[in-house]
């Protein structure tokens, strides 16, 4: 069973994985000394499970701004609104389609770091790991990649 702690932690992992991969591109571990390749490699699709992870996070803030916080946020009036037309109906809506949408992306975070250590251990240290991580994060990685260029573009 997993604890709490755990979860949080790779949640958290996650959400700042983009970051902590440029830095890897750039530091050698204390202790280890892959070769070169496998650690740009390594640092290159935490990258780009970065971006995943990205969009998670993004969908998070969403979910605190127009699900937790929508009364603040929108201030009415509520008659075209979901749950309008009053203000409470509105927010509860709001929060009602937002909360299993915010707990996907939580679990994607999740995902993200645990595909992200199965690569590393396969990278970095050159450890067996499944067959299906490969084919899994290849395909996540490009997700990822195209979700966050093509949000960009559009503003």
């Amino acid at each position: 069973m997993t604890s709490i702690r755990t979860v949080a932690t790779d949640i958290g992992r996650a959400a700042v994985l983009l970051p902590t991969s440029l830095a890897q591109a750039c530091v050698t571990p204390a202790g280890h000394r892959p070769q070169p390749f496998r650690r740009l490699l390594h640092a290159v699709t935490g990258m780009c499970l970065g971006a995943l992870s990205l969009v998670a996070v993004g969908i998070e803030f969403l979910f605190l701004a127009r699900g937790v916080l929508y009364g603040f946020v929108d201030g009415g009036p509520y008659d075209t609104s979901w749950g309008g037309p009053t203000r409470a109906g509105a927010w509860l809506a709001h929060f009602a389609v937002g909360l299993p949408i915010a707990v996907a992306a939580l679990a994607l975070l999740r995902a993200v770091a645990g595909l992200h250590d199965r690569l590393g251990a396969r990278f970095v240290r050159g450890e067996r790991i499944g067959a299906w991580v490969l084919p899994a994060a290849l395909p996540a990685c490009a997700g990822g990649v195209v979700f966050v260029v093509a949000w960009l573009r559009q503003m």
